[in-house]
């Protein structure tokens, strides 16, 4: 049963993967950014929806404090998917996906201004080594020469705050509520918050739209399937396990990038992925490592949960 869960960790991985070159796909043929965001969220929310209502028992959808952080979660996760899609638009698969990747570091310093987590020289020497490799990655010193614009470096980088932001709201909602309905309010949020942003007539224009297999694949794929699949898979994973496993993300997209859209990386760009990808897996396994500190029950019921891509 272990072992099973272990996988359905991994599908979860390789789905996350997979969503981000199909939205470069999707994006190369002349998608909007906001416009996928929308339709990967809401095809989500009703496969949300679905298993809320085949499994509403503890849901907490009478608790208001349930209602509100799961509303922060979908804040959250309607910037990490936004601004994952955006970076990709202006920078490429591989780098959009490895920037979105240093969630990690940000959750330690919000965990380090909160004080749920104690500042330790391995961590800051992990947050200092992850800066060197995005550097790397993104050639940020030499701008003209490189695939990249600032404005996609600091998309993908908001990418990794958003998620940030959703870990933390929906690790104080589980408190109180069910993750199918936790999970169904925040994607709600999304597709309320991008419709609002980039005007309704993206809820049909999918309908005449000849890449809605593609869009389909992307909802199922990197919002659906891989949300219920991971949670799943978290119950009986240890959290080294879920750290080490969850690196098939931005392997699966890079790859992705580099076999089917024929995206390049210098020498000095691949060493930074590799820098910033096996860093952050360091730096997630020695956290969770770490006995709970103010995090109490918090921490108990979601100490597992490792940034998905989103």
């Amino acid at each position: 049963m272990r072992g099973a869960n272990i996988v359905f960790v991994a599908l979860a991985a390789l789905c996350w993967g997979l969503s981000g070159g199909i939205a470069g796909i999707l994006i190369s043929s002349g998608w909007d950014a906001l416009a996928l965001s929308f339709y990967r969220g809401t095809i989500g929310l009703l496969i949300f929806l679905g298993w809320l209502c085949l499994r509403p028992h503890g849901s907490g959808l009478n608790n208001r404090r349930m209602w509100f952080w799961s509303a922060i979660a979908g804040l959250g996760v309607a910037g990490n998917f936004s601004f994952y899609f955006v970076s990709v638009t202006h920078c490429n698969v591989a780098i959009a996906v490895t920037l979105m990747y240093s969630a990690p570091v940000f959750v330690c310093l919000v965990s380090f201004a909160l004080k749920l987590e104690r500042p330790t020289v391995l961590k800051w020497t992990a947050i200092a080594t992850v800066m060197l490799g995005i550097v790397l990655l993104t050639q940020i010193y030499d701008l003209d020469a490189s695939n990249v614009t600032l404005f996609g470096v600091s998309a993908g980088l908001l990418a990794g705050v958003s998620y940030t932001i959703f870990i933390f709201g929906f690790k104080y909602a589980t408190q109180y509520g069910s993750p199918q309905a936790i999970l169904s309010i925040a994607f709600a949020m999304l597709a309320t918050l991008l419709v609002w942003f980039d005007h309704v007539e993206i809820s049909y224009a999918i309908l005449s739209a000849p890449q809605w297999p593609l869009i389909a694949g992307l909802g199922i794929l990197g919002a659906g399937v891989s949300f219920t699949l991971y949670l799943l898979g978290l119950k009986h994973t240890g959290p080294t396990s879920a750290s080490i496993v969850a690196m098939i993300e931005p392997v699966t997209a890079a790859l992705f990038g580099v076999v089917v859209l024929h995206e390049s990386l210098a020498g000095s760009q691949m060493v930074g992925m590799g820098v910033i990808i096996i860093t952050v897996t360091v730096l997630s396994i020695y956290s969770k490592a770490e006995p709970a500190h103010d995090l109490g029950s918090i921490q108990s019921n979601s100490n597992q949960k490792k940034g998905p891509g989103r």
